[in-house]
């Protein structure tokens, strides 16, 4: 019996480590991600009350030294964190090379755990209670391999950017990033043939790929996307693709959760600036503000904003466009937020060209996919599409996109996350600010649904819908809305989030 109790803890184990590759893997391989997540469902809903069973359970078998309740308590404790899926419902498993060698260098710590309890089986149903501290000390022994691996495509991406011999424009921020990037490569391609970043190709790899991949021979410009997890990142991605041109689209809480404060968001993202000739700072923002005049005696500094007209690029909400103070348009760009527009103007100028040049196009600026794109439904109900933002100026520019007409206005939401200390009070702000321009708020989820709902309340917004998962929302919209509403879709989360 005792084999088999070892036995049956190890499958157990085993089967439940995929739940938490997902995780890994949609959290981008940071080690500490699983047990994070673990934790949260784990103190979630009655979880508790499981995890409280099969720890007794557990405690009983070491105490006895009885292996059958030891084999009890694994398979209690591998039931839950009960509501996160094994298979994932958003988001499941892509048998990545790397995530196949985080699983096999997971499976090799379960062999030493399995090897570990093998003389004492009582304690064989701590295996799959512990499965997400072994991913993750997976995810932090693969890190420096994956270092290494990832160093012969950075190489041979460095040496197609100095083969090819493109400018290059490297753009970051805490929000905007990829529709500033969709705008900037939109205008260029008006006066040089450019290639850009695709999608949120913005990590080393994805650079490094979208380089190899998509970089071709007569490309003029290089437009690259930067984000960051921490401080360091865009300084070694900075070392290789070498900016010319350097944006800054934004400092806000994005990530708050994971790098501690709103200076340590500005400093590992000022990091862009330190090779570059230009910066392109859009200094409605404070800490931007503060960056371009410490910034200014060192480098080029083009101040963008739309909100102070004496900028040297100014974008209205309205549609107007000044460059240094002279009008040149004024073009209404739905979609497409002002900030943005003008770090892209921006770096137009950054860049030496006139641009009275790319004006033109201006207006054909394509809309960036799931962020504040707007359709209409056959049935005649307007979609805001920003399910991928999760920022609160970002949340509250969408519902202008609600329109002002007398139907209804719904926001489905649940919420903003990676905000840190501030998070319950920043989804709370929220609702509380826009409540009244929506009519209905539909909460997904359990992450913020207390922030939220406090929200309502505070407001006295009247209609507010509880529902556990999107495709809730998305048959609540299909069944109370009809020609004449409109409904707000404001961020996602995929389903390892509560």
């Amino acid at each position: 019996m005792t084999t088999l109790a070892v036995a049956v803890a190890s499958v157990l184990a085993a089967l439940g480590a995929l739940r938490w590759l997902r995780v890994a893997q949609r959290e981008h391989y940071l080690a500490g991600s699983a047990t994070r997540f673990a934790l949260r469902w784990w103190a979630s809903s009655f979880n508790p009350l499981l995890l409280i069973a099969g720890v007794a359970l557990g405690s009983a078998a070491i105490l006895t030294a009885n292996p059958w309740s030891g084999a009890a308590a694994a398979a209690v404790v591998s039931v839950g964190p009960w509501g996160l899926s094994w298979r994932g419902r958003t988001s499941r498993l892509a048998w990545t090379p790397r995530l196949i060698r985080l699983a096999l260098a997971g499976f090799v710590l379960l062999a030493v755990g399995v090897w570990a309890v093998t003389g004492y089986e009582s304690a064989a149903w701590l295996l799959p209670l512990l499965m997400p501290v072994v991913v993750d000390l997976a995810a932090a022994v693969m890190k420096p391999v994956e270092g290494r691996l990832s160093a012969g495509w950075v190489a041979k991406a460095e040496a197609g950017l100095r083969r090819a011999g493109p400018r290059t424009v490297a753009i970051t921020g805490s929000y905007g990033k990829t529709s500033t990037k969709v705008a900037l490569a939109h205008l260029l391609n008006g006066v040089a043939p450019t290639v850009a970043s695709p999608a949120s190709f913005n990590n080393t790899m994805g650079l490094a790929r979208a380089v190899n991949e998509h970089l071709a021979a007569g490309t003029e410009i290089f437009v690259a996307e930067m984000g960051t997890y921490g401080p360091g990142e865009i300084r070694e991605m900075c070392r290789w693709v070498r900016p010319e041109v350097a944006v800054m689209t934004a400092i806000g809480p994005v990530h708050l959760e994971r790098m501690g404060s709103l200076d340590a968001i500005a400093a590992a993202k000022r990091e862009i600036l330190e090779g570059a000739s230009s910066g392109v700072l859009h200094i409605d923002n404070p800490h931007l503000a503060r960056i371009a005049d410490e910034e200014s005696p060192r480098i080029e500094v083009i101040r963008v904003s739309n909100q102070d007209v004496d900028a040297d690029v100014y974008v209205r909400s309205g549609g107007e466009i000044r460059v240094a103070g002279e009008l040149i348009g004024s073009v209404s760009v739905p979609g497409v937020h002002p900030g943005n527009l003008a770090c892209a103007l921006g770096a137009v100028v950054a860049l030496g060209f006139d641009p009275r040049h790319v004006i033109d196009r201006v207006a054909s600026i394509p809309p960036t996919p799931h962020r504040s794109t707007v359709t209409v439904t056959e049935s005649g109900v307007t979609v805001v599409d920003d399910t991928f933002n999760s920022n609160p100026a970002g949340a509250r520019a969408a519902v202008d996109l609600l329109g002002a007409g007398s139907g209804r206005k719904v926001l489905v939401t649940p919420g903003m996350v990676e905000l840190g200390p501030i998070q319950s009070e920043e989804n709370r702000r929220l609702i509380t600010d826009i409540a009244g321009r929506i009519t209905d708020l539909v909460v997904v989820g359990r992450t913020n649904r207390k922030a939220l709902v406090d929200g309502a309340t505070a407001a006295g917004l009247a209609s507010v819908i509880v529902v556990p998962d999107r495709e809730s929302a998305v048959e609540w919209v299909r069944t109370h809305l009809t020609a004449g509403d409109a409904v707000l879709y404001e961020n996602d989360l995929p389903d390892h989030y509560l």
